[in-house]
């Protein structure tokens, strides 16, 4: 299943932050005059969509292999170290992008249109110095004492 069609926990904060449905948004992405911060928005969200499945897998084979059904004798301390270990990979993936994406949608400005810049009807001066005139060649020399 590709990453737009996958859930996070993200997904409302970006819906109302951009105030269109996820489809429109990736719709609106794809366009030639998507914004810098859509563009990115999504991007964290497939990130974190990948990251929130890999701590949902790594989740689930913990439950099957602690499960109360199963045989005890199955249990690895070497297995659930590893999924100890890949858990906190995947939090810690997990918790960067969402954290980088709120920080997006906190900085990011205003949605609507922009003012635009007024133009500039004057052409900017350049105040230029002439470089210094060079020193004569003994210039600063001492001179030699005589006997």
């Amino acid at each position: 299943m590709s990453v737009v069609h996958k859930p996070t926990s993200q997904d409302e904060a970006l819906i109302q932050a951009f105030g269109a449905s996820l489809s429109e948004l990736y719709a609106q992405a794809a366009g030639p005059e998507a914004s810098a911060a859509l563009t990115r928005a999504l991007e964290l969200r497939s990130w974190l969509a990948v990251a929130e499945e890999q701590v949902a897998r790594v989740r689930d084979r913990i439950h099957d292999a602690t499960a109360a059904d199963r045989d005890m004798g199955e249990l690895s301390a070497d297995d659930l170290w590893f999924d100890a270990q890949w858990m906190e990979a995947a939090l810690s993936a997990r918790d960067g992008y969402a954290t980088a994406l709120g920080e997006l949608l906190r900085t990011m400005p205003p949605p609507g249109p922009r003012p635009e810049r007024p133009a500039q009807l004057t052409q900017p001066r350049l105040a230029t110095m002439l470089p210094p005139a060079p020193a004569p060649a003994r210039a600063g020399a001492a001179r030699a004492r005589r006997p």
